[in-house]
């Protein structure tokens, strides 16, 4: 991996592609801390020294580098775009337009971009006035006795509101720049730089605090067992082996070659370890405002806390049933197969047509059942740390962040030697 990107910086092209990638990567990280006008910083550093990044508000606050809870312009981080991307997918199914522009080719997919951004917009809009408001009441950090907004009047909340959603709209931007102008996926590379930059505090508030030498260095172990464990998961692959018949087209002869159907393990990535994340965070949000001597309120806080028999096993359901749902909708078997006839060809031993749908719809399931386990005990990682372990809750890593450092890391660097060898070959071949 090193050595791709030495070869990337000696070749001209490439190193002023990493070098644009990386200073968008670094003004990202000035927006994270920049504050939102109308925010007193000593106080909101005051109370995020009380809190837990907890439920869902916590989850946020990891995909934006810790930007969420310092109320800062970046404050939404990626996530506005992200839950964006997840129902345009969804509407596919719904909306029988959007599946036609994804059919389209090129000109479809810049239609449902397009629709995306504005989803992301209006998401953000939502979402800034949502977290402004809790930081007015109080709610926001719980527990903090003073007021991280000092002068709560309308105008002033409606600039905070307009501030953060400018953020979103800007780090979407910021997004695309990188995937046209550097190297990478832009999206995937600032969630990439939001884990990576808060790393480093939390290992050493691990070895500072109660934690210890020992207890660090057994987090430090863990973190390098979950690691190998999702590179040789996913680079992991199901190869249905596919042969296309000889056909004649004049004189000329096509066909006859023999290719493969990858299908990863993991198909869904980590949408469905979101999803549960998410789903299960929701009453825990909504019960910050309701009264504490409510039975509801007492029943989420009793039963719905990360080490709760109750949250434990309806986290693992719902991470199977979104990881069924999510590869029915990014995999399908019937259009497949019928693109295979199509073309002429078909899996040796199968019947081509419906049968081939079927034994595809049989292997992906069994690898899906696969994949469902390694992500349910990928995100049941933390957890079990924590009650190994008996450190804070507020550990350096989680599941869902390891699977996004190594999956994007690997990814960039594929790409990095795939222009590395083009070049390469124009060299040999000049």
């Amino acid at each position: 991996m090193f050595s791709a990107f030495v070869q990337a910086f000696k070749t001209p092209d490439l190193r002023r592609k990493l070098l644009f990638t990386l200073g968008i990567m670094a003004l990202f990280r000035f927006g994270s801390v920049l504050p939102t006008p109308g925010v007193d910083l000593a106080n909101v550093q005051i109370c995020v020294g009380e809190s837990q990044d907890e439920g869902l508000l916590g989850l946020i606050n990891v995909f934006s580098g810790g930007a969420l809870l310092q109320l800062s312009v970046f404050a939404l981080g990626i996530m506005p775009y992200i839950t964006a991307s997840i129902i345009i997918q969804l509407l596919r199914v719904v909306i029988p337009r959007f599946e036609e522009l994804y059919k389209e080719g090129q000109a479809g997919t810049a239609k449902l971009t397009e629709y995306t951004r504005y989803l992301t917009i209006g998401l953000g809009v939502l979402q800034s006035a949502t977290i402004v408001a809790t930081a007015a009441n109080g709610n926001l950090f719980t527990g903090c006795s003073v007021d991280v907004i000092p002068n709560d009047s309308p105008l002033n909340l409606a600039l905070m509101i307009v501030t953060m959603t400018a953020g979103t709209g800007l780090i979407m931007w910021l997004g695309e720049l990188i995937t046209e102008r550097g190297i990478g996926n832009g999206m995937s590379l600032l969630i990439f730089t939001s884990i990576v930059a808060r790393m480093p505090q939390n290992l050493f508030s691990v070895l500072g605090g109660s934690g210890g030498v020992s207890r660090f260095l057994a987090v430090i172990a863990v973190i390098l067992v979950a690691t190998l464990a999702v590179v040789f998961v996913e680079q992991a692959t199901r190869r249905i082996p596919v042969q296309y018949a000889k056909r004649m087209v004049g004189r000329r002869q096509y066909g006859g070659s023999t290719t493969y159907i990858p299908i990863k393990i993991n198909t869904a990535g980590v949408i469905p370890v979101i999803f549960a994340s998410s789903l299960l965070a929701m009453p825990q949000l909504v019960a910050q405002f309701g009264s504490p001597t409510s039975s509801w309120v007492q029943w989420i806080a009793t039963n719905l806390r990360q080490t709760d028999t109750v949250y434990l096993v309806a986290y693992a359901l719902l991470v199977f049933a979104f990881t069924f749902f999510y590869t029915a909708i990014t995999f399908n078997p019937e259009e497949i197969a019928d693109n295979m006839k199509r073309y002429g060809g078909f899996i040796p031993g199968i019947r081509a047509g419906e049968s081939t749908a079927r034994y595809l719809s049989y292997v992906i399931n069994r690898v899906t059942a696969a994949g469902a386990v390694y992500l349910l005990i990928l995100a049941l990682l933390p957890t079990l740390a924590v009650m190994w372990l008996g450190v804070s809750q507020n550990l350096p890593f989680g599941g869902t962040t390891i699977l996004i450092m190594v999956g994007v890391g690997l990814q960039t660097v594929k790409e990095i030697n795939s222009q590395l060898q083009q070049r390469h070959y124009e060299g040999f071949l000049s």
